[in-house]
Protein backbone atom coordinates (compact mmCIF):
# COMPACT_ATOMS: atom_id res chain seq x y z
CA UNK A 1 0.00 0.00 0.00
CA UNK A 2 3.03 2.30 0.07
CA UNK A 3 2.24 3.37 -3.53
CA UNK A 4 -0.73 5.35 -2.15
CA UNK A 5 1.60 7.52 -0.04
CA UNK A 6 3.03 10.38 -2.13
CA UNK A 7 6.70 11.18 -1.97
CA UNK A 8 7.40 14.42 -0.17
CA UNK A 9 8.33 16.32 -3.34
CA UNK A 10 5.04 15.20 -4.95
CA UNK A 11 2.83 15.87 -1.96
CA UNK A 12 0.79 18.81 -3.27
CA UNK A 13 -1.04 19.29 0.03
CA UNK A 14 2.30 19.84 1.77
CA UNK A 15 3.84 21.92 -1.02
CA UNK A 16 0.84 24.26 -1.00
CA UNK A 17 0.69 24.49 2.79
CA UNK A 18 2.17 27.02 5.20
CA UNK A 19 4.94 24.53 6.00
CA UNK A 20 5.94 24.36 2.33
CA UNK A 21 6.27 28.12 1.88
CA UNK A 22 10.09 28.11 2.00
CA UNK A 23 10.17 25.58 -0.85
CA UNK A 24 7.80 27.68 -2.94
CA UNK A 25 9.94 30.77 -2.40
CA UNK A 26 13.10 28.84 -3.28
CA UNK A 27 11.40 27.48 -6.42
CA UNK A 28 10.72 31.05 -7.59
CA UNK A 29 14.47 31.63 -7.39
CA UNK A 30 15.80 28.35 -8.79
CA UNK A 31 13.34 27.72 -11.64
CA UNK A 32 13.82 31.15 -13.29
CA UNK A 33 17.59 30.90 -12.73
CA UNK A 34 17.71 27.58 -14.57
CA UNK A 35 15.92 29.07 -17.58
CA UNK A 36 18.03 32.24 -17.65
CA UNK A 37 21.17 30.08 -17.51
CA UNK A 38 19.83 27.75 -20.20
CA UNK A 39 19.12 30.65 -22.56
CA UNK A 40 22.35 32.55 -21.75
CA UNK A 41 20.50 35.64 -20.53
CA UNK A 42 23.13 37.47 -18.50
CA UNK A 43 21.58 40.88 -18.14
CA UNK A 44 18.44 42.86 -18.91
CA UNK A 45 17.05 46.32 -19.50
CA UNK A 46 13.85 46.57 -17.47
CA UNK A 47 10.82 48.55 -18.67
CA UNK A 48 8.27 49.54 -16.03
CA UNK A 49 4.96 51.36 -16.42
CA UNK A 50 1.21 51.13 -16.37
CA UNK A 51 -0.74 48.11 -17.57
CA UNK A 52 -3.55 50.52 -18.50
CA UNK A 53 -1.74 52.45 -21.23
CA UNK A 54 -3.25 51.76 -24.66
CA UNK A 55 -1.52 51.74 -28.01
CA UNK A 56 -2.23 54.74 -30.20
CA UNK A 57 -4.42 52.62 -32.47
CA UNK A 58 -6.50 51.29 -29.56
CA UNK A 59 -6.84 54.69 -27.90
CA UNK A 60 -7.87 56.49 -31.07
CA UNK A 61 -10.43 53.79 -31.90
CA UNK A 62 -11.92 54.03 -28.40
CA UNK A 63 -12.15 57.82 -28.65
CA UNK A 64 -13.77 57.64 -32.06
CA UNK A 65 -16.35 55.19 -30.74
CA UNK A 66 -17.07 57.32 -27.67
CA UNK A 67 -17.55 60.43 -29.82
CA UNK A 68 -19.82 58.62 -32.30
CA UNK A 69 -22.01 57.06 -29.64
CA UNK A 70 -21.95 60.04 -27.26
CA UNK A 71 -21.29 57.46 -24.58
CA UNK A 72 -18.63 56.95 -21.99
CA UNK A 73 -16.22 59.43 -20.50
CA UNK A 74 -14.84 61.57 -23.33
CA UNK A 75 -12.34 63.20 -20.99
CA UNK A 76 -10.90 59.79 -20.07
CA UNK A 77 -10.88 58.72 -23.73
CA UNK A 78 -8.98 61.85 -24.74
CA UNK A 79 -6.50 61.31 -21.91
CA UNK A 80 -5.98 57.73 -23.10
CA UNK A 81 -5.01 59.07 -26.53
CA UNK A 82 -2.52 61.47 -24.92
CA UNK A 83 -1.05 58.70 -22.74
CA UNK A 84 -0.77 56.34 -25.73
CA UNK A 85 2.34 58.33 -26.72
CA UNK A 86 4.12 56.49 -23.90
CA UNK A 87 3.13 53.11 -25.34
CA UNK A 88 4.62 54.07 -28.68
CA UNK A 89 7.76 55.50 -27.03
CA UNK A 90 8.33 52.30 -25.03
CA UNK A 91 7.84 50.21 -28.17
CA UNK A 92 10.33 52.35 -30.11
CA UNK A 93 13.01 52.38 -27.40
CA UNK A 94 12.74 48.63 -26.88
CA UNK A 95 13.04 48.08 -30.63
CA UNK A 96 16.14 50.24 -30.90
CA UNK A 97 17.84 48.80 -27.81
CA UNK A 98 17.22 45.28 -29.06
CA UNK A 99 18.71 46.06 -32.46
CA UNK A 100 21.74 47.60 -30.76
CA UNK A 101 22.22 44.71 -28.36
CA UNK A 102 21.92 42.10 -31.11
CA UNK A 103 24.75 43.79 -32.97
CA UNK A 104 27.14 43.41 -30.03
CA UNK A 105 29.93 40.86 -30.43
CA UNK A 106 28.86 38.43 -27.71
CA UNK A 107 27.89 34.79 -27.51
CA UNK A 108 25.49 35.63 -24.68
CA UNK A 109 22.22 37.51 -25.01
CA UNK A 110 23.02 40.98 -23.74
CA UNK A 111 20.68 43.69 -22.45
CA UNK A 112 17.51 41.71 -23.05
CA UNK A 113 14.28 43.69 -22.71
CA UNK A 114 12.43 42.59 -19.56
CA UNK A 115 8.96 43.64 -18.39
CA UNK A 116 6.22 42.58 -16.02
CA UNK A 117 4.68 40.64 -18.88
CA UNK A 118 1.27 42.30 -18.88
CA UNK A 119 -0.52 44.74 -21.18
CA UNK A 120 0.14 48.47 -21.53
CA UNK A 121 3.73 49.67 -21.29
CA UNK A 122 4.85 46.09 -20.65
CA UNK A 123 3.26 44.88 -23.85
CA UNK A 124 4.75 47.83 -25.75
CA UNK A 125 8.31 47.00 -24.70
CA UNK A 126 7.95 43.26 -25.35
CA UNK A 127 6.37 44.11 -28.69
CA UNK A 128 9.21 46.42 -29.71
CA UNK A 129 11.81 43.81 -28.81
CA UNK A 130 9.87 41.14 -30.70
CA UNK A 131 9.56 43.37 -33.77
CA UNK A 132 13.36 43.71 -33.68
CA UNK A 133 13.50 39.88 -33.66
CA UNK A 134 15.10 39.80 -30.25
CA UNK A 135 14.44 37.61 -27.25
CA UNK A 136 12.61 39.30 -24.40
CA UNK A 137 11.42 38.43 -20.92
CA UNK A 138 8.05 38.70 -19.15
CA UNK A 139 7.77 38.35 -15.36
CA UNK A 140 4.04 38.01 -14.73
CA UNK A 141 2.37 37.85 -11.33
CA UNK A 142 -0.75 36.04 -10.13
CA UNK A 143 -3.45 38.53 -9.06
CA UNK A 144 -6.94 38.16 -7.60
CA UNK A 145 -8.45 39.63 -10.76
CA UNK A 146 -8.13 38.01 -14.19
CA UNK A 147 -4.56 37.05 -14.94
CA UNK A 148 -2.95 38.43 -18.07
CA UNK A 149 0.10 38.39 -20.22
CA UNK A 150 0.93 39.61 -23.69
CA UNK A 151 1.69 37.62 -26.84
CA UNK A 152 5.09 39.18 -27.57
CA UNK A 153 7.17 37.50 -24.85
CA UNK A 154 9.73 34.99 -26.07
CA UNK A 155 8.64 31.38 -25.64
CA UNK A 156 10.50 29.90 -22.68
CA UNK A 157 11.12 33.29 -21.05
CA UNK A 158 7.60 33.87 -19.78
CA UNK A 159 7.63 33.50 -16.00
CA UNK A 160 4.72 33.45 -13.56
CA UNK A 161 5.24 34.41 -9.92
CA UNK A 162 3.16 34.18 -6.79
CA UNK A 163 5.41 36.31 -4.58
CA UNK A 164 5.83 39.97 -5.47
CA UNK A 165 9.22 40.13 -3.72
CA UNK A 166 10.63 37.25 -5.78
CA UNK A 167 9.36 38.84 -8.97
CA UNK A 168 11.02 42.14 -8.00
CA UNK A 169 14.23 40.28 -7.17
CA UNK A 170 14.41 39.08 -10.77
CA UNK A 171 13.64 42.57 -12.07
CA UNK A 172 16.65 44.01 -10.27
CA UNK A 173 19.09 41.09 -10.10
CA UNK A 174 19.87 40.89 -13.83
CA UNK A 175 19.07 44.52 -14.67
CA UNK A 176 21.78 46.78 -16.09
CA UNK A 177 19.37 49.68 -16.70
CA UNK A 178 15.77 50.56 -15.93
CA UNK A 179 13.37 52.87 -17.77
CA UNK A 180 10.17 53.85 -15.99
CA UNK A 181 7.10 55.15 -17.79
CA UNK A 182 4.01 56.66 -16.15
CA UNK A 183 2.27 54.15 -13.92
CA UNK A 184 0.28 53.65 -10.75
CA UNK A 185 0.86 52.01 -7.38
CA UNK A 186 2.75 49.02 -8.77
CA UNK A 187 5.10 51.14 -10.86
CA UNK A 188 5.74 53.52 -7.95
CA UNK A 189 6.42 50.58 -5.64
CA UNK A 190 8.97 49.14 -8.05
CA UNK A 191 10.60 52.52 -8.67
CA UNK A 192 10.99 53.44 -5.02
CA UNK A 193 12.37 50.06 -4.05
CA UNK A 194 14.94 50.44 -6.83
CA UNK A 195 15.83 53.99 -5.73
CA UNK A 196 16.21 52.77 -2.14
CA UNK A 197 18.59 49.99 -3.21
CA UNK A 198 20.71 52.46 -5.19
CA UNK A 199 20.62 55.24 -2.58
CA UNK A 200 21.66 52.91 0.26
CA UNK A 201 24.33 51.20 -1.88
CA UNK A 202 22.73 47.83 -1.36
CA UNK A 203 22.88 47.75 -5.14
CA UNK A 204 26.56 48.19 -5.94
CA UNK A 205 26.48 47.84 -9.73
CA UNK A 206 25.96 50.96 -11.87
CA UNK A 207 22.24 51.45 -12.50
CA UNK A 208 21.09 54.11 -14.97
CA UNK A 209 17.44 54.93 -14.28
CA UNK A 210 15.36 56.87 -16.80
CA UNK A 211 12.04 58.47 -15.89
CA UNK A 212 10.19 58.94 -19.18
CA UNK A 213 7.52 61.64 -19.17
CA UNK A 214 8.67 64.81 -17.42
CA UNK A 215 5.22 66.35 -16.97
CA UNK A 216 3.83 63.21 -15.36
CA UNK A 217 6.74 62.62 -13.02
CA UNK A 218 6.93 66.30 -12.03
CA UNK A 219 3.28 66.14 -10.92
CA UNK A 220 3.45 62.74 -9.25
CA UNK A 221 6.81 62.88 -7.42
CA UNK A 222 8.02 66.22 -6.06
CA UNK A 223 11.70 65.35 -5.64
CA UNK A 224 12.62 68.95 -4.81
CA UNK A 225 10.14 68.94 -1.93
CA UNK A 226 11.86 65.86 -0.51
CA UNK A 227 15.15 67.77 -0.65
CA UNK A 228 13.58 70.93 0.84
CA UNK A 229 12.22 69.02 3.84
CA UNK A 230 15.53 67.23 4.38
CA UNK A 231 14.18 63.79 3.53
CA UNK A 232 16.76 63.13 0.79
CA UNK A 233 20.04 64.73 -0.21
CA UNK A 234 20.15 67.05 -3.21
CA UNK A 235 22.49 64.57 -4.90
CA UNK A 236 19.80 61.87 -4.69
CA UNK A 237 17.76 63.71 -7.32
CA UNK A 238 20.50 62.89 -9.83
CA UNK A 239 19.85 59.16 -9.39
CA UNK A 240 17.27 59.50 -12.19
CA UNK A 241 17.49 60.95 -15.69
CA UNK A 242 14.25 62.59 -16.79
CA UNK A 243 13.31 62.97 -20.44
CA UNK A 244 10.48 63.12 -22.99
CA UNK A 245 12.65 62.14 -25.92
CA UNK A 246 13.00 58.66 -27.39
CA UNK A 247 16.35 59.64 -28.86
CA UNK A 248 17.62 61.05 -25.57
CA UNK A 249 16.48 57.99 -23.57
CA UNK A 250 18.07 55.63 -26.08
CA UNK A 251 21.34 57.59 -26.21
CA UNK A 252 21.51 57.86 -22.41
CA UNK A 253 20.99 54.13 -21.90
CA UNK A 254 23.43 53.08 -24.63
CA UNK A 255 26.07 55.46 -23.28
CA UNK A 256 25.85 54.06 -19.75
CA UNK A 257 25.51 50.44 -20.81
CA UNK A 258 28.56 50.82 -23.03
CA UNK A 259 30.66 52.50 -20.38
CA UNK A 260 29.59 50.46 -17.33
CA UNK A 261 28.18 47.10 -18.39
CA UNK A 262 29.40 45.78 -21.74
CA UNK A 263 32.60 44.35 -20.26
CA UNK A 264 30.86 42.99 -17.19
CA UNK A 265 28.29 40.36 -18.29
CA UNK A 266 26.32 38.80 -15.48
CA UNK A 267 27.21 41.53 -12.95
CA UNK A 268 24.55 41.32 -10.23
CA UNK A 269 23.55 43.19 -7.09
Amino acid sequence: MTDAIPKAYRNEAFLNSKDGRELRILAEYLEPKSRFDRDDVDDTVVFMGSARTLSREQAEAALKKAEAESAGDLTAARMAVKMSAYYEAARSIAFRLTQWSKALDSKDKRFVVCTGGGPGIMEAANRGASEARGVNVGLTISLPMEEFDNPYITRGLRFHFHYFFMRKFWFYYLAKAVIVFPGGFGTLDELFELLTLVQTHKMKKPMPIVLFGTEYWREVIHFDALVHHGMINAADVSLVHRTDSVDDAYDYLVKHLTQDAIGRPGLTL
